[in-house]
């Protein structure tokens, strides 16, 4: 019998003789005849090897559980959704998202038989914890609530998030934390901001007339394609809820282009588009205590809403300061910290300016199309005229702090934007508020 047979039968081999290696062992690469360089090289290679076949299994188990993972995310998203979101792109969205989780509570979840009503979904990073990703809010013209809500209300201020200013920036009124709405295309489709893109549908006939889709990234620095992505999935979200809701609407295509909104606010003699009528305004009277700082949004030809904001630099609030009395001056501070001087100019046209009101603590007022006046208690002062024949409404939003410091000028302000809007609009049956609704009380 061979060395090998017995070996395999278990025979003592002699002295010096080495085991065969079993079969089930791969064979180190080296022969007797190399050199000790050789051989270690050929077993380093060896065990890089093995350690690759590794690697790319553990490679493998991750991906398998990454497609797990997502999903179940995709399924997370459908269900707090209704089913209206495309969860593909909602996971694209900040450079890629693997887990997710929805907002939870009674409450929590999109349903489209309880409108106004929205989903949240939050990222899960594998550190633990989550944080912000994604919204979408489902609304109506029908609503118990406005779709457009103007004043001085806490959650429409412009300049309350620090996080894009350095701790010592001192320019409180430099920079907006949002942009203004932009016009998607001709404005016919909707509009969108630096954050959120929002679809509005018309609907031929019955209830709802209007339906209003947003679709919203819920951190910093959202990038041109992550505002892509919002705008396709508030575009498809607006047309499946329209189907759901019996909405006979025709949607627009999305526009090729969005161009990056700015939220750095501007000269007012730069303006051209939607602050274009208070550099005119200027170019006519003196400045006086009226804002020095503007930031603008395109004109859409078909847009059912615009909007101008309005700011006063740190140093034209030293300068309003001087010639300011008692109670006023005590505003002057404040103004260049925590309670900046703003002003914002809006329209609402057609089916919009029927959701149009606002807020007063826990109080809301709807403004009804074909009145004029104002309200000092929200900030707000509004005109009304048609515009092809629909309704409109035409606002001007001063911050509490600032309207005592303007309150001389508001009048003569609140004209001039008027007056624009309606002859560029071809507006008819324009309402003011009388002069006793700017009256300080």
């Amino acid at each position: 019998m061979s060395d090998a047979g017995e070996d395999r039968a278990g025979t003592r081999l002699p002295e010096g003789v080495p085991p065969m290696r079993p079969r089930w062992l791969p064979r180190i690469p080296g022969r007797p005849d190399q050199g000790p360089w050789r051989r270690r090289s050929n077993q380093l290679l060896y065990v890089l090897a093995l350690a690759g076949m590794g690697a790319s299994v553990w490679a493998l188990w991750l991906t398998l559980e990454d497609m797990g993972e997502k999903a179940d995310s995709k399924d997370r998203i459908a269900e707090a959704c209704a089913g209206l979101v495309d969860a593909d792109a909602v996971l694209s969205l900040r450079g890629g998202v693997v887990r997710t989780k929805a907002d939870s509570g009674a409450d929590a979840g999109l349903r489209i038989d309880s409108l106004p009503s929205a989903c949240q979904i939050y990222r899960v990073p594998e550190s633990g914890g989550s944080d912000g990703l994604f919204s979408l809010v489902v609304r109506t013209a029908d609503d118990d609530r406005p779709l457009h809500v103007v004043g001085d209300e806490s959650r429409l201020e412009p300049f309350r998030n620090p996080a894009g200013r350095s701790a010592d920036d001192e320019d409180v009124t430099r920079t907006a934390d949002h942009a203004e709405p932009h016009p998607l295309g001709d404005g016919a489709l909707g509009d969108y901001r630096d954050d959120s893109v929002t679809v509005r549908a018309v609907c031929a006939s019955g209830k709802p007339t209007t339906l209003s889709v947003t679709a919203r990234a819920d951190y910093e620095d959202v990038s041109d394609q992550d505002r892509r992505t919002l705008a396709e999935v508030a575009h498809g979200s607006a047309a499946r809820a329209a189907a759901r809701l019996k909405c006979d609407a025709k949607l627009s295509a999305l526009p090729a282009q969005l161009p990056t909104p700015g939220r750095e606010l501007g000269d007012p003699k730069s303006a051209k588009a939607s602050c274009g009528w208070y550099r005119g305004h200027l170019g006519r009277t003196d400045r006086g205590r009226l804002p020095d700082r503007m930031l603008e949004a395109p004109l859409g030809a078909k847009s059912s809403t615009e909007s101008c904001l309005l700011a006063v630099s740190p140093s034209a609030v030293g300068e309003i300061a001087d010639d300011l009395k008692e109670p006023d001056r005590e505003f002057a501070e404040p103004a260049l910290t925590h309670s900046p001087w703003w002003m914002r100019t809006s329209s609402f046209l057609g089916t919009q300016a029927e959701s149009v009101g606002h807020s007063v603590f826990t109080d809301t007022t709807f403004l009804k199309p074909g009145t004029a006046g104002g309200d000092e208690g929200a900030g707000v002062w509004w005109a009304s005229s048609r515009c092809d024949g629909r309704p409109a409404l035409h606002t001007l939003t001063v911050s509490y702090t600032y309207d005592g410091v303007v309150s001389g000028q508001m009048a003569a302000l609140l004209r001039a934007y008027v007056d624009d809007v309606t002859k560029r609009r071809g507006c008819t049956e324009v309402v003011f508020p009388p002069a006793s609704a700017f009256a300080p009380k």
